[in-house]
């Protein structure tokens, strides 16, 4: 009796405590935390497509790596985002979670950057691709860079979630200022991609079988590293987490329900709001992951009409190299728009409407930016044959639209980065589900198109003659339609929780 009173006592002093949203800096402290997740990601996004390739991995099969992400995301984000809502470590419930992330982080970064040195010592020949003990050992790492990837932003959009206790002011502010620090982190990944000499900063990186390329890579992954470290060890130091007590039921007894029976209650319970959100979730990143996925790639092969293939001659290699590093200056541009457009989200919802329409609106740019990269790569092709081959890569004009293009998507990137998250938050305050298992569940809406895009994505480009640009086209149309379901079938938040609100008025 006396245990179950302590735990009742303990419960109500945790939802006095919870009922309070944290002070702002408390929030943008652990928001910061995104800064160093998305450092590693742009890296991902900008550098190890070209990199699994110059291993010897063909285009049409390179997209098949990136399939551990949304399998690990699929799994891992759920599963983690439903232990973190039931933990009751003296730690709290999301902390523990975003520290073993961060320790996992670690290992995968050296497994990557020494990928091609523990191949080389394991057998590999340098002049006999493809390096299959290096593409072992790559791919190994790159899986648990992703687990360890969802292992951290579950619980720290959930432990955000927390801060803000409901108080929707708080879940918008809190969710923009992560979007903003995952464009702190994009510029900063994106600009070290594209500087060609950083690995002089740590010269040990390069060695026989790690050549520049490679030397950089391993270079950037250890600036990424400590950037984690740092705000992730800075940030939990900072903010504090109470211990959670799961709440007693009328025998006085903890309920437990498991985990796969959680979840299905979880899709059991979602009301038409959280579904039609899935649905348009899972077109908008239909149209995001080809381009995310290849996009330096597009600026290698496409624009610069440059080869990574391992066969392909010096003049094609330095020709792709050259693109890819502005593929990554594209990027930077990209992740500064983000970050502007990222603190502009509530005052720009206001003025066009509301967040569904905002999200329609933008859904539509990113269906023309996709459009727009059919006419850069036909004039990049125009040029390369009218100049016999043009070995010295694109004229002036073409490389500049293209990077038009890439800092332009900055817009709707911030909007996917953030209102989808709000709304789950706010969609799920009712359902029963903690805040970690409901962002799960969202989750799956963006894995799962990420996945069928990592198998088909090169078949599919393949189907009609290779490169890029079909997968590009098909992530357009999948953005026009996103655009209209969310003008037409997605609901507005309820109205006590306006997504964005002038005084008493709520526009939606």
């Amino acid at each position: 009796m006396e245990k179950s009173a302590n735990g009742v006592a303990a419960l109500e002093t945790q939802t006095a405590e919870l009922d309070q949203p944290a002070q702002l800096r408390k929030i943008i402290s652990v928001a910061s935390i995104a800064a160093g997740v998305q450092f590693g990601w742009a890296l991902q996004l900008s550098l190890l497509t070209p990199y699994v390739q110059l291993l010897g991995i063909p285009h049409k099969w390179a997209s098949l790596i990136w399939l551990c992400g949304p399998v690990s995301g699929m799994l891992v984000q759920p599963i983690v985002g439903y232990y973190s809502d039931c933990c009751t470590s003296r730690f709290g419930r999301r902390r523990p979670f975003i520290i073993a992330g961060a320790c996992l982080v670690t290992v995968a970064v050296f497994l990557i950057g020494y990928a091609a040195d523990i191949g080389h010592s394991m057998g590999d020949k340098l002049n006999k691709p493809p390096r299959t003990r290096a593409i072992g050992i790559f791919a190994l790492g790159f899986w648990i860079l992703d687990v360890a990837n969802n292992t951290l932003q579950g619980p720290c959009r959930a432990f955000l979630a927390d801060l803000s206790a409901g108080n929707a002011k708080k879940t918008r502010t809190a969710n923009a200022f992560f979007s903003f620090f995952m464009a702190v982190g994009n510029v900063l990944g994106y600009a070290a991609g594209s500087y060609r000499n950083l690995y002089k900063v740590v010269p040990f990186t390069m060695t026989e079988s790690c050549d520049l390329y490679c030397a950089n890579l391993k270079t950037c992954f250890f600036l990424s590293i400590t950037l984690l470290l740092l705000v992730t060890v800075v940030s939990l130091c900072y903010v504090e987490e109470k211990q959670w007590f799961p709440e007693p039921t009328a025998d006085g007894k903890t309920s437990s329900v498991p985990f796969f029976g959680e979840i299905l209650g979880a899709f059991k319970e979602l009301k038409r709001p959280m579904w039609m959100l899935l649905i348009v979730t899972a077109l908008n990143w239909i149209a995001w992951f080809p381009f995310l996925l290849f996009d330096t790639d597009w600026m290698g092969r496409e624009v610069y009409g440059g080869n990574s293939d391992a066969t392909a001659t010096a003049t094609a290699k330095k020709l792709y190299n050259d693109g890819v590093r502005a593929g990554a200056l594209g990027l930077m541009l990209n992740a500064i728009v983000l970050g502007f457009m990222s603190l502009g989200v509530e005052w720009i919802g206001r003025k066009i409407g509301g967040a569904k329409r905002l999200w329609g609106v933008v859904n539509f740019i990113l269906a023309i930016c996709l459009a727009m990269t059919v006419v850069v790569t036909k004039q990049a092709e125009n040029h390369r044959r009218d100049h016999g081959g043009a070995k010295t890569g694109p004229p002036g004009s073409v490389t500049a639209g293209a990077l038009t293009l890439f800092a332009v998507l900055g817009i709707p990137q911030a909007i996917t980065f953030s209102i989808p998250f709000a709304l789950a938050s706010i969609f799920s305050t009712n359902s029963g589900a903690g805040q970690g298992l409901s962002l799960g569940v969202l989750n799956l809406a963006i894995v799962v198109p990420q996945m069928v895009v990592s198998v088909g994505g090169g078949p599919f480009d393949e189907l009609f003659g290779g490169g890029n640009i079909p997968a590009f086209v098909l992530g357009a149309i999948a953005a026009a339609v996103s655009g209209v379901l969310a003008l037409t079938v997605l609901p507005s938040p309820p109205p006590d929780a306006p997504v964005f609100k002038t005084g008493a008025v709520g526009f939606h």
